[in-house]
């Protein structure tokens, strides 16, 4: 069904891997394309509870398709710039856990998709970076947005204005990735992660995640008035009767996604 992406299910876990290794996996017009669809079919897919997103071979993704890039015209260049950040506005949108399991570079429009997951789960060779100024472009994929609420502002402005490389410890250290494993254990923790995500409610878990990314943008006063009344649906939910029934009942909970 994909060129450039191996789709696959198991155990209500959606697994999506770029696959181009050849080209590091590098975001092409038509990868883009294949990833919406992709994260469509996902998170339409009712058997389907978390999203595990990783690269094929030594990279997560390098970068966008430069040798495409370099063929565009400024106005093409904006069209692009504009259907990446629409690509990951949806990835980041989606009410179900995405997880980025990054494996190897993860490098300009490759640092992007990763920020746009709700979190980062690092082998020990990832390497994470916006190193746009080095092609006298700058992050056109979110890069300038997602990282300095992730890193800061000043952490931001010296990666993006340095170019420079970072390994996975100094990722984890400042915010960009939240946990760091040896490569051969990668995907094993993102699915721990996914799995104990998943033993929680479904309705809990989707509106804590909207919840958080809305209420970040806004002021104090406004978010709290975000999170009182996103607190109405879950708490009318028949899982919240599951879940609070079998604390009191000193039983584990049964969600309805078991």
């Amino acid at each position: 069904m994909y060129e450039n992406l191996i789709y696959e299910v198991r155990d209500k876990i959606a697994y999506i891997t770029i696959n181009r290794p050849k080209m590091l996996n590098a975001l092409s017009g038509v990868v883009l394309d294949e990833l919406e669809a992709a994260f469509t079919q996902a998170s339409k897919d009712n058997g389907v509870m978390a999203i595990i997103l990783t690269g094929e071979g030594k990279a997560f993704v390098a970068g966008a398709d430069i040798a495409e890039m370099n063929k565009l015209t400024a106005i093409e260049g904006k069209a692009m710039m504009a259907r990446g950040h629409s690509v990951m506005n949806f990835i980041e949108s989606i009410g179900k856990p995405v997880i980025a399991a990054v494996n190897g570079f993860a490098l300009g429009g490759g640092c992007e998709l990763a920020m746009a997951c709700d979190m980062r789960i690092a082998s020990e060779n990832a390497k994470f970076g916006q190193p746009e100024v080095n092609l006298g472009i700058i992050p056109g994929f979110g890069g300038t947005l997602r990282l300095p609420r992730l890193v800061g502002k000043g952490m931001a402005k010296y990666l993006i204005m340095t170019g420079e490389m970072i390994n996975a410890e100094e990722a984890v250290r400042i915010g960009l990735a939240e946990k760091v494993v040896p490569a051969e254990e990668l995907i094993a923790t993102a699915e721990k992660v996914a799995k104990t995500i998943m033993e929680k409610a479904p309705i809990a878990i989707a509106v804590a995640k909207s919840t958080i990314d809305v209420g970040y943008e806004l002021s104090m006063s406004a978010a709290s008035q975000l999170e009182i009344e996103a607190c109405v649906a879950p708490f009318s939910s028949e899982d919240r009767k599951e879940g609070m029934g079998a604390f009191v009942e000193k039983r584990p909970a049964k969600f309805n996604n078991r």
